[in-house]
This record gives C-alpha cells, sequence and structure tokens, in this order.
C-alpha cells in the first residue's frame, strides 16, 4: 500500500501566546505541552509509523535554521522542507506541497504544526478510517467531537454518512466562529464537530478543485515553482511570483465551495492552544485549580496560570489570572480574556 505523505504546516507567527511566542520563534518552535517543541511533538505523530513516508514540511523561510534543527534532532535530515516566500494562508500553502508531492495521486496528511493531540492510537484510527474515502478522491476533514459550546473554534455540520465507508460523512456545511448561543443550540442538536483544520487528501484532487474554485492561486503557485527542483531537500518557491498569490485559507477557498467534501469525527484530546486559557486548560490542575510551567512559588493562589520562562515568578493570595513571564515581558490577565494578548501586542506595536 502506497504511504501517506505527512505534510506540515508551520508558517504561522503564533501571536496569540505572546510574550513567550515571537516572529523569530513562534509557538510551534516552543516546548509548551511536553518537553519537546510542539513541532517536534507533531513530527512524533507521523514517525514511526509504516503508514507513513517521510514527511513534507512548509514553512517560513526566516524559520529555516529553525526547521532544520528540530529535523535533525528527530533523525529526519532526509526530509524535504518547502520555504514559503511570504505569508498567503493555508490555501496557496497546501498547494505547493500538492504541487511538490507529485502534483499525482499521493495521499497527503496536512497538519498544523502547533496543535495539540493527546490520544495518538485515537487519531491514527481515524486516519485510517478517512484513508479509503481520500483514496476515492473525497477530501476529508477531521471534526472534533464537541466537549463544550466553544465560540473559538469553527464547526462542521456532519451529513449522512458514506455507503461503503465506516466512520466517514458527508459535510453538509462549514461554519463560522458562533456566539455562544449558536454554539449552544449546535450542541443541543447534535450532528456538528469543531473544525480542526486537519485534513486527508489526494494531491490531485485538492489540485483541480483549486483550480475550479480558486484558480488565481493554482496559478500563482504553479508559476512560482517552475524551475524549481521539487525533489531537493530544500524547496525554495520564486518570491516574486508567490508574492502575486492570493492569501486566502483552505475553507474559504476549496473546503466551502467543493461538493466531494467528508468528515471523520474523532475525540483525541485534540487542541489548537490558539490561547493562554487553551493552554491552562491543557495542564494538569493542582488542589486548588492552579496550572504552571518552569520556576513558580505560588502561595494561597487557586484558580490561576503561571508560565515562568527562564525566570522566578512567585505569587500570593491571587485568583483566576493568568501571568506569563520571560526575561523580557510580563503579562498579567484575567482568566478568560488571554486573547486580548493582540490588543497588548498592538499598542506595544503603536508605542515603539
Amino acid at each position: 500500500m502506497t504511504k501517506i505523505t505527512p505534510v506540515i504546516l508551520s508558517g504561522g507567527s503564533g501571536i496569540r501566546l505572546w510574550p513567550l511566542s515571537v516572529a523569530a520563534r513562534p509557538k510551534q518552535f516552543l516546548p509548551l505541552v511536553t518537553d519537546r517543541s510542539m513541532f517536534a511533538d507533531t513530527l512524533a505523530r507521523a514517525n514511526g509509523s509504516d503508514r507513513f513516508s517521510l514527511a513534507l514540511i512548509i514553512g517560513a523561510e526566516r524559520h529555516f535554521d529553525l526547521l532544520q534543527a528540530e529535523l535533525a534532532e528527530a533523525g529526519l535530515d532526509d526530509a524535504r522542507i518547502l520555504l514559503e516566500p511570504s505569508a498567503r494562508n493555508t490555501a496557496p500553502a497546501i498547494a505547493l506541497a500538492a504541487l511538490a508531492a507529485g502534483s499525482g495521486d499521493a495521499v497527503m496528511l496536512v497538519m498544523p504544526s502547533d496543535h495539540v493531540i493527546g490520544d495518538l492510537d485515537a487519531f491514527l484510527a481515524a486516519v485510517d478510517a478517512a484513508r479509503p474515502a481520500a483514496e476515492q478522491g473525497w477530501l476529508v476533514t477531521f471534526g472534533i467531537e464537541p466537549t463544550g459550546p466553544e465560540t473559538g473554534f469553527g464547526y462542521i455540520l456532519m451529513a449522512a454518512p458514506l455507503a461503503d465507508i465506516p466512520g466517514v460523512r458527508k459535510v453538509a456545511r462549514f461554519i463560522e466562529k458562533p456566539p455562544r448561543d449558536e454554539a449552544e443550540a449546535m450542541l443541543a442538536e447534535g450532528n456538528h464537530a469543531w473544525n480542526a483544520g486537519i485534513f486527508l487528501m489526494r494531491a490531485d484532487r485538492y489540485l483541480e478543485e483549486l483550480a475550479l474554485h480558486a484558480p488565481d492561486i493554482l496559478r500563482a503557485a504553479r508559476q512560482s515553482l517552475e524551475g524549481v527542483q521539487l525533489n531537493a531537500r530544500t524547496i525554495r518557491p520564486l518570491p516574486d511570483r508567490f508574492a502575486v498569490c492570493p492569501s486566502a485559507s483552505i475553507d474559504y477557498a476549496v473546503m466551502e465551495r467543493a461538493d466531494r467534501v467528508a468528515i471523520v469525527p474523532v475525540s483525541c484530546g485534540w487542541s489548537d492552544v490558539g490561547s493562554w486559557d487553551a493552554l491552562a486548560g491543557i495542564a494538569p490542575p493542582d488542589d486548588a485549580g492552579n496550572t504552571s510551567h518552569g520556576e513558580v512559588i505560588a502561595i494561597d493562589c487557586s484558580n490561576s496560570h503561571i508560565h515562568a520562562d527562564g525566570i522566578t515568578v512567585t505569587a500570593s493570595g491571587i485568583s483566576d489570572l493568568i501571568i506569563i513571564a520571560n526575561g523580557s515581558h510580563v503579562m498579567i490577565v484575567p482568566k478568560g480574556r488571554s486573547q486580548d494578548v493582540k490588543k497588548i501586542v498592538e499598542a506595544l506595536k503603536a508605542g515603539g
């Protein structure tokens, strides 16, 4: 059986986890959940299994040294790195991957490099369930079984099961991040899943749908790779040609418009670690509900998350706070308000 090509998307900036995640070293290169970086944890999901071939990494030019170091540490020096000259969102990035994968019937497992999957066996079982549909030409996405009325995720309404492929259902529609009352209604209704942004699809089928629904993206991706050696260990698209590529997510450019879109619902301990609140929800709490990382001394504290990076943080008598500190910045916000980090970063930029 032909092996699946893991495509790992690693071009994100991770601004929502400032001050630790910065442009030069975004969250995927930080050990936020385990003692390895999130990128290394993602690599490990597709390493050591006979399902997968060597990974194809899609990353930013400015992170080339970080990517090389991560692959060397994992013993994957032969994995290919495709360096985006500029950020154009996921639809163009995956177009480059499909072209680098040969534009044929190679099955690609597209994964962000900054997500958490706590139950690897459940995730791999979902990949196995999705594979027959992908081989038959379906664009398959993975839907996370909701654990609450989360307003920070997109949702997918699931339709009827595919007649001949157990565990796979048709997608009825994609739903943008909803307000809380709509999220509660969807949970009560059932047949809805969180959109994890993980996909299994044939390279040629993705390119066909891109040609139909977003031809400007496909054209720019193709032209940026003209004359570029695609079997090289490092692939660098032509910057001037890729610069004209429209920026669009795969959901908007393809998945919301294509006809043969399917979903595999799965419960695998997934998180996109999209905020400090989300990261606090992953860590095991102490008896007072506190979670911490690094050198932390907390006295008479409750329901707080304290992350110390390279320094010692001490706290006493606090509750319901998030404290993030490193050698140059300290951020303190109430729990539930960690999305304010975007405002904080904007204020810093305006002041500087």
